[in-house]
């Protein structure tokens, strides 16, 4: 497994995944002004820490990515504290097999070199301008991301390793021709059904459940009446943006950020070269001597462009004439670029030049001289830049004085509100695993739950939510967890109980019918004591949408002429019976490359999951949230 793993990735998977790089989570911004001592581990995975906060930043930006892509229909959903509970362990158990993935990568030695690297840069369309990296703008969004280069290039380098372990093992599966003809032959055949729901309904006026019955339901499920610790919680919370509407910039301030930071407004000189190379990792005096004579001809008058498309290495750029298109400092191997910028004048030639690749001959076609945004060009840019820096410090200085007040007045948030001009908001009461969505951050929890703001009824330090954004609590209210009393939760066991019993009825008449028809005996007066009528339907597929999934289940369950009893997700329960059984038309190739291809990449996310879960199994991990 281990050697295949680094095979593939070598191969062309892992050149693909150049292009997959996103910045789709960049954008959150990195770095925060607030280093609060409550902040947790939310999880340990062979002893490397996953951090709330890390945890917290990759919740806000898959919810981020959820809503825009599903809108009002993820709003609904997200009002589900249960739902949101399950959507956090999901992104969690995400980040663990990324760490999982990470420390299987470094123990494989994959690497990904400073060259691969910056080759995916230029290639992000995130970063160009009409088709092309633009430097300029490359820099902008690294800024406005709270990225500097370098650690963008670390960022970048521990994705595009562990993508190098993904798509290793995803692109070594395959399907063969007569899975996907089987795989075809089972997903389009069909079948004619005739089938009957028997309502529980029917029979729940027979049920009639005892105390006798309630008791022993209670005493055997004692634990489903076990109450959760509630806490109702008053806080003061503040972020970033509370602050910006007071801030006020000068003219003078602009200016001087745009002295400082002149080399994001100045867009560096390009170059555009032909190139001719004879390839040659190492030294070699015979093809530098080649190189040579190519140069002595150019000099001769030999034309550059019909000597790269006979004679270079580089066949891309060759088809071209050897260009090689426009580029910045920084892009090209050293001792190219400093050959290609040493060169003075439109269609000088350089020397024979020696770089990784092997020889070149350098011969520039074009300059584009270096730019300078003006001021007033990026004036509104540099106005929010500014404002939010003079925010944040603010941010950071007010934060400090809160978290004083909060313990030097730990029986109160009067004056911790006072000073942030914030008002104090109480919640209703609520559980660790059904908190409002506002207070459901693992920093909070993991401090309104704790033995000190409960017992001791103090102020909880500075909670870090997110960067630039906090709050500080205390419990109001406490209810312990307690088991429920019997009159409590009688109503609701006797409904449950009598459910059960008219669902369990419902079966078994709808059995006695299915005996009946097996025995090839007539059951309409048996359905008609109920007032059931047989409905019928043609060419039932598998992804049949108009009946009940457990309808549809049940008849890819049945063989032809066969009856299945079928319980509803409702209660009710369906009598189902296959009349014929319709095989698939024969699937053309199209058809069948198709469902190889599914077939393949199916197999691919299984490997993948079964590799995550193997490492797992394996790791020590240990979850604190």
């Amino acid at each position: 497994m281990l050697e295949r793993i680094r095979e593939g990735s070598q191969g062309p998977w892992a050149i693909g995944i150049l292009a997959l790089v996103i910045l789709s989570f960049i954008f959150a911004g990195v770095g925060s002004y607030v280093n609060s001592s409550s902040s947790v581990a939310a999880a340990s995975v062979n002893g490397e820490e996953i951090s709330s906060t890390e945890l917290e930043q990759a919740y806000e930006n898959e919810r981020a990515r959820m809503e825009s892509q599903f809108g009002d229909a993820f709003a609904t959903l997200a009002s589900d504290t249960a739902y949101l509970q399950n959507f956090r362990q999901g992104v969690l158990d995400r980040l663990i097999s990324e760490k999982l993935l990470d420390q299987a990568a470094v123990d494989l030695g994959l690497r990904v070199s400073d060259a691969q690297i910056k080759e995916a840069i230029v290639g992000m369309q995130e970063f160009q301008v009409d088709g092309k990296f633009d430097n300029d703008r490359y820099l902008i969004i690294l800024r406005q991301a709270g990225f500097q280069p370098n650690n963008f290039r670390d960022y970048m380098r521990v994705d595009m390793i562990r993508r190098q372990l993904s798509s290793s093992l995803m692109g070594s599966e395959f399907a063969l021709e007569q899975e996907a003809s089987n795989a075809y032959a089972i997903q389009q055949q069909t079948r004619d059904i005739k089938f009957v729901t028997v309502p529980k309904a029917s029979f729940e006026e027979q049920v009639e459940v005892t105390q006798e019955q309630i008791d022993n339901y209670y005493q055997s499920n004692i634990d489903l009446f076990d109450t959760e610790q509630k806490v109702s919680v008053a806080y003061v919370e503040l972020k970033l943006e509370d602050l910006m509407a007071d801030i006020q910039v000068s003219d003078d301030e602009l200016k001087e950020f745009y002295q400082q930071n002149s080399s994001a407004y100045r867009t560096e000189e390009e170059r555009q070269v032909s190139h001719i190379l004879l390839e040659s990792a190492e030294e070699d005096s015979s093809i530098a001597t080649e190189a040579e004579e190519i140069l002595t001809k150019l000099k001769a008058g030999s034309d550059f462009s019909d000597l790269a498309k006979e004679l270079s290495s580089d066949t891309f750029s060759a088809e071209n004439g050897g260009d090689l298109g426009w580029f910045g400092k920084g892009i090209m191997d050293p001792a190219f670029e400093e050959a290609a910028y040493s060169l003075e004048n439109v269609n000088d030639l350089s020397s024979v030049i020696k770089s990784a690749f092997g020889y070149h001959i350098i011969k520039l076609t074009d300059v584009k001289p270096e730019q300078v945004t003006s001021f007033e060009d990026v004036k509104e840019d540099i106005i929010a830049e500014v404002k939010t820096a003079k925010a944040e410090d603010e941010f950071y200085e007010v934060t400090q004085r809160l978290a004083e007040v909060a313990f030097e007045v730990p029986d109160n948030l009067n004056e911790v509100a006072e000073l942030a001009g914030k008002p104090i908001t109480k919640s209703e009461l609520f559980s660790r695993n059904e908190a409002p969505q506002n207070l459901s951050n693992p920093n909070i929890l993991s401090s309104v739950f704790s033995v000190e703001l409960i017992e001791d009824a103090v102020n909880s330090e500075v909670i870090e939510v997110a960067n630039n954004h906090i709050v500080i609590l205390r419990v109001a209210d406490y209810e312990p967890e307690r088991t429920m009393a019997i009159n409590e939760v009688s109503e609701q066991i006797q409904q449950t109980l009598s459910d059960q019993a008219a669902q369990q009825a419902a079966k078994d008449w709808a059995v006695e019918v299915k005996d009946l028809i097996a025995n090839n005996e007539n059951v309409d007066s048996k359905l008609s004591q109920l007032e059931l009528t047989w409905e019928s339907q043609q060419g039932v597929a598998r992804s049949n949408t108009s009946l009940s999934q457990s309808i549809v289940q049940g008849v890819f369950a049945a063989a032809e002429n066969h009856t299945k009893v079928v319980d509803l997700i409702n209660g009710d329960i369906s009598l189902v019976q296959v009349t014929k059984v319709i095989e698939a038309p024969t699937a053309d190739e199209t058809q069948l490359a198709a469902l190889k291809s599914r077939l393949a990449s199916t197999k691919a996310q299984l490997l993948f999951s079964g590799v995550v879960e193997s490492l797992k199994a394996e790791a020590d991990i240990e979850i604190y949230l």
